[in-house]
């Protein structure tokens, strides 16, 4: 590590909400890595001890390394916490600082160079990374590299597993003519909003159909939507490596992209992306040019979930099945949506819907955590697995990317693929009782 001053560490590691915390341990219970390790270290609250006696000089900032990466950043223990602690904010505070006084490996720079700054940077560089996944799919480089082993030989076990649970992408030509970046899609009905939508980087990639599926309810929920041209990742995979001021600059890119149309609603299909638009107010509150577009930017986010059901219903119509619901963290403990994903569920005619064991326990994703620390991230997606067993749901419903990767390469892990059991959005359930309805309407059955 550089060298740096304890009043600059203080500053820098947000210490006046460290001493915050009362070492209660009420975040105890609700942590999952403490309760997998029963080690204080990987609890919120040994963490932020540790933090703090960084602070005041009494460790190294290399002491906390590992323990901090050892955090999945869910933030249950936010909800769980009596004294309203702040923990993400001392937490991404604390990688940041990290990364900055870190001496990296040329490796290390030359990944997250790459891979956050040129990829996930830039509007093109999402396209491109889009681009080369379907060719990567489409050529058979990927079958090819999976047979022989030299997707895991060379990228991880973590990532080829990842990469075989990766559902195919669409071509360039199907994202085109599927509406890109300035495309509107008209209100079906009478218009009650206009909203942009924001696509998400990994979403947008992997989870495109999905994205889609969002766009149709809205549009029959009487929503003009907006493809928001120069819109960018949301910046919170940059939160979760620390680097923090490339995920300020994600943030002013798409305040300043949404802020060039008229527009009631900032709509996103991603828990996690959510979460983060939500909270650029709180990542911008010191800047004196962006602090008040930050919070008219973030007072304008509504997840799909939260603006379906504050329109006028949409006509559904059955889709029979059994399914459990995966909440994303982000969602459930930072936006705090944890009903309305439910009772939308529950509205789908022929649809049983059944709580999951421990729903409030992290999947494991983590953004990029199941790649960073993929023993742990695998032991609490092995956990969430076998309770959608318990379940006897086919469908696990989920509503983050992350989550569905994640949750689909469990799944196949634990064998349920070949059972039949399938990781599903949200916003497909809904889209897929949509047309049943319309369905029924063009035969001139009963739809309820």
């Amino acid at each position: 590590m550089s060298s740096v001053s304890l009043t600059n560490l203080k500053e820098a590691l947000n210490y006046d909400e460290i001493v915050n915390c009362m070492r209660c341990g009420f975040c105890l219970a609700a942590c999952p890595t403490y309760k997998l390790s029963l080690h204080e270290p990987r609890s919120p609250r040994g963490r932020i001890a540790l933090a703090r006696a960084v602070a005041e000089g009494h460790l190294d900032l290399n002491d906390i390394v590992g323990p901090l990466d050892q955090c999945v950043g869910c933030r249950a223990c936010e909800v769980a916490c009596p004294a309203g602690v702040h923990y993400g904010e001392i937490l991404e505070a604390a990688r940041a600082t990290i990364v900055e006084h870190k001496e990296q490996s040329a490796l290390e720079r030359l990944v997250r160079k790459v891979g956050l700054k040129w990829v996930l940077g830039t509007p093109a560089g999402i396209r491109f990374a889009g681009w080369a996944l379907w060719f990567w799919q489409v050529t058979g480089l990927s079958w090819l590299a999976r047979k022989t082993g030299l997707t895991q030989a060379v990228a991880g076990k973590a990532m080829a597993e990842l990469e075989a649970a990766m559902p195919r992408v669409p071509s360039p030509v199907k994202r085109f003519m599927g509406g890109g970046p300035g495309h509107v899609f008209p209100a079906i009905g009478e218009r009650r909003a206009r909203v942009g939508f924001f696509t998400g980087c990994i979403q947008e990639i992997t989870f495109w159909k999905e994205n889609r599926d969002a766009i149709a309810l809205l549009q029959n929920a009487g929503c003009e939507v907006l493809i928001v041209p120069g819109q960018g990742c949301c910046g919170a995979v940059h939160t979760h490596t620390g680097e923090e001021a490339a995920a300020h600059e994600q943030a002013k890119r798409n305040i300043a992209a949404f802020e060039r149309h008229q527009i009631d609603y900032v709509v996103n299909a991603a828990g996690g992306c959510g979460a983060a638009l939500k909270e650029y107010k709180i990542w911008l509150k010191g800047d004196p040019e962006w602090a008040e577009r930050a919070k008219k930017f973030s007072a304008s986010v509504r997840d799909i979930s939260e603006i379906l059901l504050s329109l006028p219903p949409i006509p559904l119509g059955p889709r029979p099945g059994r399914v459990t619901f995966q909440d994303s963290c982000h969602m459930r403990n930072v936006q705090k949506l944890v009903n309305e994903p439910r009772k939308l569920l529950s509205s789908v005619p022929g649809l049983e819907f059944v709580e999951i064991g421990n729903a409030d326990q992290c999947c494991g994703a983590g953004g990029v955590y199941n790649i960073m620390q993929p023993e742990t991230a695998n032991a609490m997606g092995a956990d969430k697995a076998s309770r959608v067993k318990a379940t006897g749901a086919r469908e696990l419903v989920v509503a983050n990317p992350p989550c569905q990767l994640h949750m689909r390469a469990s799944l196949m892990r634990a064998g349920l693929d070949k059972e039949g059991v399938r990781v599903v959005h949200l916003a497909t359930v809904l889209r897929e009782s949509m047309d049943a309805a319309k369905s029924q309407e063009r035969t001139g059955q009963t739809t309820r």
